[in-house]
């Protein structure tokens, strides 16, 4: 074989994993730049830490059976779902959502337990927990940020990419919570 061929097929088998980064430096510059504006805002901060005092105790088969209610109550108006969509910090995360110019699509905020506290929309599950948006921050510790992979969003019916990064506490730096923000992909890239 020619080396030119040899370095042509080279070059097309590495150009998917080249390409497959791009979206991913721009989330982080997103996240650096938009996101961790605001992602400690003392709102976010205090709904996570009242909520951390409530579930503390709570073990798989109580989380199991919120998360089997929140399943069987979206869109119902029902008093679980409402709590997470209508409290300050809900508030304050579409205020985010409207103050990026259509780039966020959604925002939820989970406590220590991967439940969710508050949200700028009903989310299809409560327990957030048993997924790498959670696994792959909270338990990772301060600065851990999850990158998702571009898909269709049923919640937000939008193409997005999901970022999510881990919340501590800020004056020890304990993580205490993390949280998801749906990105428009298209407005990505």
């Amino acid at each position: 074989m020619t080396r030119a061929f040899l370095l042509s097929t080279a070059l097309i088998v590495a150009a998917p994993a080249a390409m497959a980064v791009e979206p991913h430096v721009a989330m982080q510059a997103y996240v650096d730049t938009q996101i961790l504006t605001w992602a400690h805002d003392d709102t976010i901060i205090d709904a996570i830490a009242v909520q951390n005092t409530l579930t503390e105790g709570y073990d798989a088969v109580r989380i199991d059976a919120l998360d089997k209610t929140w399943r069987a109550e979206v869109g119902t108006g029902s008093d679980m779902v409402d709590g997470v969509l209508t409290n300050a910090a809900a508030d304050f995360l579409r205020t985010q959502i409207a103050a990026s110019g259509g780039m966020i699509t959604e925002v939820f905020v989970m406590d220590a337990q991967g439940l969710n506290v508050a949200s700028s929309g009903a989310t299809s599950d409560y327990w957030q927990g048993d997924e790498a948006k959670f696994q792959e921050t909270y338990p990772k510790g301060a600065g851990a940020v999850h990158f998702g992979e571009i898909e269709f969003d049923e919640s937000s019916q939008t193409y997005q990419a999901q970022i999510s990064v881990t919340i501590t506490d800020p004056e020890s730096g304990t993580p205490i919570g993390a949280m998801t923000i749906g990105i428009d992909a298209e407005a990505l890239m």
